[in-house]
């Protein structure tokens, strides 16, 4: 099992969590860790001292590799990204923009730096960068996506790179795993099946609403905005789309969002909530440790 990445981060397995806001908190990243993949705290919207208080939580939990996933447009980015510079995290995942102003400062405290990327242009930008490695997204994913599939974006990227490439969006289980290698990546990243593991603090509702997900039950809202964003379907993406197809101003479409995934994540308000998940929900079966997770998807299983 091992691979560049595997060397690279010191872990068992080649499998990354996902760095969902408000899902990807301590209590995950490092049961993830401590079952061999590498666990990432979500930063997302928050502030830079719940933040700290995560690294710190995680440090106690796991003796292994843990990262943080910066969302670059969070307004305390650069107070985060000094956080992470010096408490020594192992990685840093970075989305929604380019990290090249925290680089050097990363790269001086011996934080691995790994972007998620959308498209082969912003995966050899991030190489030039000085990037480790790059997660390349397909669309099939949860939460905010590009517009390529993960089939046409993984080759395309590691074809363009010679940093490892992490293969992400729609992998759930063995057959997305194998197949991720098969296109050239050398781990894989998962979000949607980490949603539900037993030490995953979501609310019970949204776990089942991902566990009872068919194939065709996620849909995109936001396309017209430039910030689409991949959910599973109820009362609230519906008017959001009526609202979207009519027309509706972006400030009137951002305020039925705001605060919506919280209300899901921590309120189990499934109806009105945003209840953020990938294709892969659709494969999500039931409520599994980290380690189980892990263990299968990997083939340990077979």
């Amino acid at each position: 099992m091992e691979t560049r990445i595997t060397k690279l981060l010191g872990i068992k397995y080649p499998v990354i969590q996902g760095g969902m806001a408000w899902v990807a908190t301590h209590e995950l990243a490092s049961a993830v860790s401590n079952a061999g993949g590498l666990g990432i705290i979500g930063a997302g919207g928050a502030p830079a001292s719940w933040v700290k208080e995560q690294i710190v939580a995680a440090k106690k939990e796991t003796d292994k590799p843990f990262g943080v996933n910066l969302m670059l447009m969070n307004p305390e980015a650069d107070e985060i990204a000094k956080i992470i510079a010096e408490e020594k995290v192992k990685v840093v995942t970075t989305g929604a923009g380019n990290p090249a102003k925290y680089m050097d400062m990363w790269k001086e405290a011996g934080v691995i730096v790994i972007p998620v990327v959308a498209s082969v242009a912003l995966a050899k930008l991030m190489e030039r960068g000085g990037a480790s490695a790059v997660i390349a997204e397909g669309m099939e994913s949860g939460g905010h996506i590009g517009a390529q599939t993960t089939m046409t974006l993984v080759p395309q990227v590691a074809d363009a790179v010679s940093i490892p490439v992490i293969a992400a969006g729609g992998i759930a289980d063995n057959r997305g795993f194998n197949a991720a290698f098969a296109l050239g990546a050398e781990a894989v990243q998962m979000g949607t099946r980490f949603v539900t593991a037993k030490e995953s603090i979501v609310h019970e509702n949204y776990k089942q609403k991902v566990i009872k997900a068919k194939d065709i039950d996620s849909e995109v809202t936001g396309m017209s905005t430039g910030h689409p964003i991949r959910v599973l379907r109820n009362k609230m993406t519906r008017q959001y789309l009526k609202l979207e197809k009519e027309g509706a101003p972006f400030e009137e479409l951002e305020k039925m969002t705001l605060g919506a995934l919280r209300k899901a994540v921590v309120d189990g308000d499934t109806v009105y909530g945003s209840v953020m998940a990938g294709q892969s929900a659709g494969l999500v079966k039931k409520e599994e440790t980290c380690k189980e997770i892990i263990e299968d998807v990997v083939g340990l299983n077979k």
